[in-house]
């Protein structure tokens, strides 16, 4: 059995005062256990202090410190940019109104200020995060290439100030930029008052040199040539704190593995499911449907009572790699997410011994059911099923999913009237996707499947707006906006030609901005939709001042007296004016 690679790094690190009497660099690394080390990665960071500050010793520290720790509780669902960027907001954000609630508010070089560099190393590729003028390299071959821009205004040769930095501003600017990383690369962290005294050949040269003398390097190595160009930039004149880093890629993990992954070969395949028998904790009531790919039923635990729906794949899918990953991918989406219209999974609080997935049990029917039984729903009760969906598409793209299959049968109103989306298996996480390597493939339904997708483009926001918009116009009509041309196209122009047609053309008792709304949510050009789910319903109960503006009716049909009365005025400015001739 071929034993899973982890991703492992080699770093060494050295950081001096200098000839200053404090040190307001601040640098830090964290390599965490699985599964963190596979959702989240490792981080490295290095920060700066400016010198004309009696405190920036403070923001350095809280910077670095702040962003190993928060960045590890965001959302493992979440991108590696989007948790960054926001830990890095949210610390910026204080840093700032410490200095504007401190004795120099006015004087921000006084204040909370320092740079900020950071490397993340997920999977197989390094995310560099960077505002200010520390710096990041990597090594190529024997010469050093820099990946970030100093942020620097230099005035003169004794003036010049930081454009950009942790604290400075309110709002945070950083440089963000990703790339695939291979096993032996070389990254470099280093603040000032090294590189303004060591050239880039020297810091080059020494790493290379060390390389060359032993063959994968460890940690103490590293560690000794961090410390020797430290030790080089100070005897060189440096006056500045000086830090440096330096990171080695020792090993990468295997594309294709992740936690979901794991969890999906190691249990193996449940025995046939019948009614009245016990299995795994559960006594199986009934069966509710069974298909080609997964087999579904309802369940009762015999230790707590609760009404279960247990999931197990079919016969013919257990040996399906990619179907049994998307498999336990749902209930790991639906651990995920807590939102009263999304169905919820159930932790068992017992050991799993199979393959098989448990949520919450809904009495009531699909959607797709619904519309039979009611082919005349009135607006309101559209609108009232359509914000439910809403809310819970809200909560899928706040933890950046995309559902990528929102359709009818995928919706379930249960008999309190609770509308909830019900299936994730072509969801996309962007946390997940930045691990595992698949081959895009056509997702969703194509009747409800966004115009971009046929194109080969990633789903977005806008896509499951689309869907919804889609949703809400057959609800509304019994029909399609586009009927089933949008899965026939395959190029842009073939999709310019679609035209929407009108619900008011098949209902006039649809109001022209109600159907302004749904034409926006399913516009072919996703960059006309909505671009959150939100403003879809707030405009399915408030016009669109766009719309009203298009749409305004002559003064003479909004108020005729006034209309002749400026007839009349007119008529007789006319009259004076001939009396004067």
């Amino acid at each position: 059995m071929r034993m899973k690679k982890h991703l492992s790094v080699s770093v060494g690190h050295c950081s001096s005062a200098g000839r200053k009497p404090v040190n307001q660099d601040f640098h830090g690394l964290l390599i965490p256990k699985e599964p963190l080390l596979s959702t989240k990665g490792i981080a490295v960071a290095i920060a700066d202090g400016i010198s004309s500050s009696d405190v920036s010793q403070i923001a350095s520290e809280t910077a670095i410190k702040g962003f190993l720790s928060d960045y590890y509780c965001t959302s493992d669902s979440w991108s590696v940019k989007t948790s960054a960027q926001r830990v890095l907001k949210a610390t910026n954000s204080w840093l700032y109104s410490q200095t504007r609630n401190g004795p120099y508010r006015y004087n921000m070089d006084k204040g909370y200020i320092c740079t900020f560099s950071a490397i993340i190393f997920k999977s197989n590729t390094a995310h560099l995060f960077h505002s200010g003028d520390s710096r990041i390299y990597r090594l190529v071959g024997s010469r050093l290439e820099q990946l970030t821009t100093d942020h620097r205004r230099i005035i003169s040769e004794e003036t010049s100030y930081l454009t950009r930095g942790l604290g400075i501003h309110d709002d945070l600017e950083i440089d963000y930029r990703s790339h695939a990383i291979e096993t032996g690369d070389i990254y470099i962290l280093a603040t000032d008052g090294i590189f303004e005294y060591l050239n880039e050949r020297t810091i080059a040269e020494a790493i290379v040199q060390n390389e060359s003398t032993e063959s994968g390097v460890a940690d103490v190595r590293l560690a000794e040539v961090a410390e020797r160009l430290v030790q080089a930039a100070y005897d060189a004149g440096s006056d500045d704190n000086l830090t440096l880093q330096i990171v080695r890629v020792d090993q990468l993990p295997d594309r294709d593995l992740n936690e979901v992954h794991q969890q999906a070969n190691l249990l193996p395949a449940p025995p046939p499911l019948s009614a009245r028998m016990l299995f795994d904790g559960y006594e199986i009531l009934r069966e509710i449907y069974i298909s080609s790919r997964s087999h579904v039923f309802l369940a009762e635990d015999t230790e707590t009572g609760e009404t279960v729906v247990i999931k197990t794949p079919s016969a013919e899918m257990r040996s399906n790699e990619a179907y049994l990953e998307n498999f336990f991918m749902e209930e790991w989406i639906a651990k995920r997410i807590n939102n009263a219209h999304v169905l919820k999974a159930i932790e068992p609080q017992r050991k799993r011994h199979y393959l098989y997935t448990v949520t919450e049990y809904l009495d009531g029917k699909t959607l797709a059911q619904w519309m039979i039984d009611n082919p005349a729903p009135s607006i309101d009760e559209v609108r009232d099923i359509v914000d439910q969906i809403a809310k819970g598409l809200q909560a899928f793209h706040r933890q950046e999913m995309v559902h990528q299959d929102l359709r009818p049968h995928n919706v379930m109103i249960d008999a309190a009237g609770t509308v909830k989306i019900i299936d994730f298996g072509a969801t996309k996480v962007a946390g997940i996707s930045e691990i595992v390597s698949k081959n895009e493939a056509l997702v969703g339904t194509a009747q409800y499947t966004a115009p971009e997708y046929f194109l080969g483009y990633a789903g977005t926001s806008r896509s499951d707006v689309f869907s919804l918009g889609v949703m809400t116009y057959q609800m509304l009509s019994g029909e399609l906006p586009y009927g089933v041309s949008v899965s026939r196209t395959s190029t842009a122009r073939e999709q310019q030609g679609l035209r929407y047609r009108s619900l008011t053309t098949m209902d006039n008792a649809i109001p022209g901005w109600l159907d302004f709304a749904i034409s926006k949510a399913v516009h072919i050009d996703p960059m006309k939709r909505y671009s959150e789910a939100a403003e879809f319903i707030y405009e399915l109960r408030h016009p669109n001042p766009r719309y009203l503006s298009q749409t305004r009716a002559p003064l003479i049909e909004r108020n005729p007296t006034l209309f002749w009365q400026g007839v009349s005025f007119i008529l007789l400015c006319v009259v004076v004016w001939q009396g004067t001739l």
